[in-house]
C-alpha cells in the first residue's frame, strides 16, 4: 500500500482533499489526522472491521480502547445511552478541546471500538481540520494515537510516516500538535467523576465546573491487571528506543547525579541523551543533551516531550536520563507529563 501524503493547515483546509479522505474512512481505510493534542489514526468507529484495521496497523492490544471523535455535540447522543448532567457541562466548559469522556455505550458502537466494554470514550477536538475531516468521514472517527504501540505519541507527521508509511491510506501533515500531550480522559459513569490520563484539562479547572473530581490512583502508578477503561491505562506506552530513567530529587543534586551515570555509561559505550530544563541544560555532560522548556511554563515542556524522545531514537542514543517534575494534584500539567514520562520509563523512577 502506498500512503498518500496530504499537507493542510487551519487556514487552508484542502475540501477536495478531506473528500477523499472521507471516503477512505467510510470504505474502511484508515487515516492519519491532526489535532490540538497529538497526530490521531482515525477509521470508522462504527465498523468494527475499521476498528480491528486500527490495532493491526499499531499493534495495539484489542482490549485497549479507541477514543471516538465528534464534531458536534448533537452527534454525542446517539452513540451513548444517556447524556449526564455533568458530560453537558463539560461540553460546555471545554469542547471543542483536549478533553475525553467515558460515558455508557449505546448499541450502534461495536465492542471492537470501544475493548469490549460496555462504555464509550468521545471527544470534540479543537482543531478546525480535525473537526472539517470528521464532517467528511461521516461524523464518528475512532482514532488512538497515530504511532506503532509502545512508541512515543507523534507529534509530526514525520513521525506519523515513520511509524504508519504503507499501512494506511493517508497521512494529513497540519503540522506540530499545539499542546503535544493526549487529552484528559474523566470517567463520567461512577457516582464521583473520575480522571484517568491528565492533560492539559487540569483537575482543577474540571472541578471549578463540577466540584468534586477524584483522579485515578494508577495515574502514577504501575496500572492493575485489570482491563483498561480508558487508553493507556494498562500498557507501556510512549516509550523510546533508549532506556529511560527519571531521577528525581533537589536540581543541583539531579545534575550531579545524572552527569556521575553519563560518565559511566559514556565509558562503557553507550550513547547518552538527558531531557533537562532551561535553567539546567548547560550543565550536563552528555552526548545528547535537550531541553524540555521552562519549568515556570509547564505547557512548553509537555509539547515537547515527545518530540524529544524522537529525536533521541533519530540519533541512536541508547540510555536517556531525564530530570523528574512536579506531580502532584495541584499542578495538573506537571502529572500529565510525569504519567506519560513513568510510563515511557517503564516507571523507573530513582529520588536521591
Amino acid at each position: 500500500m502506498k500512503t498518500k501524503i496530504i499537507p493542510m493547515d487551519e487556514k487552508h483546509i484542502d475540501k477536495e482533499a478531506l473528500k477523499e479522505a472521507g471516503k477512505i474512512i467510510q470504505s474502511g481505510g484508515l487515516v492519519a489526522f491532526p489535532t490540538e493534542t497529538v497526530y490521531g489514526l482515525g477509521g470508522d468507529a462504527l465498523n468494527e472491521e475499521s476498528s480491528g484495521r486500527i490495532y493491526q496497523a499499531k499493534g495495539r492490544p484489542s482490549d485497549n480502547p479507541l477514543i471516538v471523535h465528534i464534531y458536534r455535540m448533537e452527534d454525542l447522543y446517539p452513540i451513548v445511552e444517556q447524556v449526564p448532567e455533568t458530560a453537558r457541562k463539560l461540553a460546555d466548559a471545554f469542547w471543542p478541546g483536549p478533553l475525553t469522556m467515558i460515558l455508557p455505550k449505546s448499541d450502534i458502537v461495536p465492542r471492537a471500538t470501544t475493548g469490549g466494554l460496555d462504555t464509550v470514550a468521545v471527544r470534540m477536538p479543537m482543531h478546525k481540520v480535525a473537526l472539517a475531516f470528521i464532517e467528511a468521514a461521516g461524523g464518528y472517527v475512532a482514532a488512538p494515537s497515530a504511532n506503532r504501540s509502545g512508541k512515543p505519541s507523534p507529534t509530526l507527521a514525520k513521525y506519523v510516516a515513520e511509524d504508519m508509511d504503507g499501512r494506511i491510506e493517508m497521512i494529513i501533515d497540519g503540522g506540530e500538535n499545539r499542546i503535544g500531550l493526549e487529552s484528559t480522559i474523566v470517567d463520567l459513569t461512577e457516582g464521583i467523576p473520575m480522571i484517568l490520563r491528565p492533560g492539559y484539562i487540569t483537575k482543577e479547572m474540571l472541578e471549578e465546573v463540577l466540584g468534586e473530581v477524584r483522579v485515578d490512583k494508577t495515574v502514577l502508578d504501575n496500572c492493575s491487571g485489570q482491563p483498561p477503561k480508558a487508553p493507556g491505562m494498562k500498557y507501556r506506552h510512549y516509550a523510546p528506543k533508549g532506556e529511560l530513567t527519571i531521577i528525581g530529587g533537589p536540581q543541583e543534586r539531579v545534575v550531579d547525579e545524572i552527569n556521575r551515570r553519563t560518565k559511566r555509561m559514556k565509558e562503557k559505550g553507550e550513547k547518552v541523551g538527558v531531557i533537562g530544563t532551561d535553567d539546567t541544560v548547560s550543565g550536563y555532560l552528555a552526548d545528547s543533551v535537550k531541553s524540555a522548556g521552562d519549568r515556570k511554563e509547564e505547557a512548553t515542556i509537555a509539547k515537547a516531550l515527545y518530540r524529544i524522545l524522537r529525536e533521541f531514537d533519530e540519533e541512536g542514543v541508547t540510555v536517556i536520563y531525564s530530570e523528574s517534575f512536579d506531580a502532584s494534584e495541584e499542578n495538573g500539567i506537571g502529572q500529565a507529563i510525569m504519567n506519560r514520562l513513568l510510563k515511557a520509563a517503564g516507571h523507573h523512577l530513582e529520588q536521591i
